[in-house]
C-alpha cells in the first residue's frame, strides 16, 4: 500500500524532470538558432592594392599613400627609414610597441630599436592585457616582463592604464562611440608606432592598426573592442565567444581611427613595421607557432592602413607565406582594412618607395 501512495509523487517528479529537460533543450536550440547566423561572416578574398596592380586591373582609387621600404633589418636601416619620413616630433615622445608575452621570443629586439628610441628620448608605452592566462594583465608583472625582454634597459616604460583609462570619441563608428584608452596617453605629445608584423589567432594579422587599437586600449577598452562595445569587464574570453568576427575587426578599425584623430588627426603619429620572425601567432601568445617564412624588411608610413595593406600584400607575394596567408583569410583579417576605408580612415591604395640605395 505504501508504494502505491508514493507512485503519484514519483510520476510528478518524472514529469517535472521531463518538462525541465524540454525547456533546457528548447533554450539550447534557441541559442544555436541565434548563434550560428549571428557569428557567420563572409571571407573577403585578397586583392593587391599597390597602385601598379590597381592600374593594371583598371580598378579605381581616389588617392594613395606612400609606404617606404628597406629590405635591410638593422638599427641603421630603422634610423634611415624613420628619417625618410621627415617628421620632427616636439615635446614628449611615446614609442608604442608590444613588450611580448613571457615565453615568446618574436617581439621586437630592443637592440634593433634602441638607437631610434634614444634619438627621440622616447618613452615606451604599453597597456595591460585582458585575456585569461596572460602575465601582462597585471602592471607589476607586465613591468617585469618588459624588463626580462630588455626594454627597460633602453628606455623608461609606461604601462598607461596602470591607474585607469580615459575615454576618447569615435567618429563615424558602426560599433563604438567611444574608445577607452590608457589614461597616460594624455601625457605625450607625439607617438611613434613600432610594430612587429605577424599573424594573430583572433584578428588574422597584427600590424600598425592592431598596435594602436588593442595596444593603446586599457584592459576594459580591449574588452569593448573585442565585443563591439557590449562588454567592458575583463577578461575578454566569454564576450569574444558571443561576438561576430567582423564586429571585432570593425571595432579595431574604429578604435584605431579614434587614436589617430586624437593625435592631431594623424599629424602627431607615424608608423614603422618590421617584417621579421613572422609566425601565424601574435607576440601575445606565450608559445607561438614556429616561424616558417623569411624576413622581408622594414616598412614605414604616415598612413597605418596603407602600411598594413602593404605588409599583407608582401605576405601574399611570398612563396613561403602560405600559413600566414591562410591565417589572415580564415579570420577574415582583411575586413579591418575594408572597414577603415568605409569610415574614411586612410588609404588601402599605396605606392612602395624603396630607400635602399638612397643617399
Amino acid at each position: 500500500m505504501e508504494k502505491k501512495k508514493d507512485m503519484p509523487k514519483k510520476k510528478r517528479g518524472l514529469r517535472r524532470f521531463l518538462i525541465g529537460l524540454g525547456i533546457f533543450f528548447a533554450l539550447v536550440a534557441g541559442f544555436v538558432a541565434w548563434y550560428i547566423p549571428h557569428m557567420h561572416y563572409e571571407i573577403e578574398p585578397h586583392e593587391f592594392y599597390d597602385i601598379g596592380s590597381l592600374q593594371a586591373g583598371n580598378r579605381s582609387y581616389e588617392d594613395h599613400s606612400v609606404v617606404y621600404m628597406t629590405k635591410e633589418i638593422s638599427p641603421e636601416a630603422l634610423m634611415k627609414i624613420y628619417e625618410t619620413l621627415d617628421v620632427h616630433p616636439q615635446g614628449k615622445v611615446a614609442i608604442k610597441l608590444s613588450t611580448g608575452e613571457a615565453g615568446n621570443p618574436n617581439h621586437l629586439d630592443p637592440e634593433l630599436i634602441k638607437d631610434l628610441v634614444r634619438s627621440v628620448d622616447g618613452t615606451i608605452i604599453e597597456c595591460n592585457t585582458a585575456y585569461s592566462g596572460s602575465k601582462r594583465a597585471d602592471t607589476e608583472m607586465h613591468m617585469q616582463i618588459a624588463k626580462d625582454h630588455g626594454f627597460t634597459d633602453i628606455a623608461d616604460v609606461d604601462i598607461m592604464d596602470r591607474d585607469g583609462y580615459m575615454k576618447i570619441p569615435v567618429e563615424g563608428g558602426a560599433n563604438l562611440k567611444e574608445n577607452w584608452v590608457g589614461q597616460n596617453l594624455a601625457n605625450y605629445d607625439y607617438v611613434i608606432v613600432l610594430s612587429h608584423f605577424k599573424g594573430h589567432p583572433m584578428g588574422g594579422f597584427g600590424g600598425a592598426l592592431k598596435n594602436i587599437s588593442i595596444g593603446i586600449a586599457s584592459r576594459e577598452g580591449k574588452v569593448r573592442i573585442h565585443t563591439g562595445g557590449v562588454f567592458s569587464a575583463p577578461p575578454i574570453d566569454i564576450g569574444s565567444l558571443l561576438t561576430n568576427q567582423d564586429t571585432f575587426t570593425e571595432s579595431m578599425a574604429e578604435a584605431a581611427k579614434s587614436v589617430s584623430d586624437y593625435e592631431g588627426h594623424g599629424q602627431k603619429i607615424v608608423y614603422i613595421s618590421v617584417m621579421n620572425r613572422m609566425s601565424v601567432d601574435c607576440d601575445c601568445v606565450s608559445s607561438p607557432a614556429e616561424v616558417d617564412m623569411h624576413d622581408i624588411g622594414i616598412l614605414a608610413s604616415t598612413d597605418p592602413v596603407a602600411l598594413d595593406q602593404a605588409c599583407v600584400d608582401l605576405v601574399f607575394k611570398a612563396e613561403d607565406g602560405q600559413s600566414l596567408q591562410n591565417r589572415i583569410l580564415e579570420k577574415n583579417g582583411l575586413h579591418i582594412l575594408t572597414h577603415c576605408e568605409a569610415i574614411g580612415f586612410g588609404n588601402r591604395a599605396y605606392e612602395i618607395v624603396s630607400i635602399d640605395g638612397m643617399e
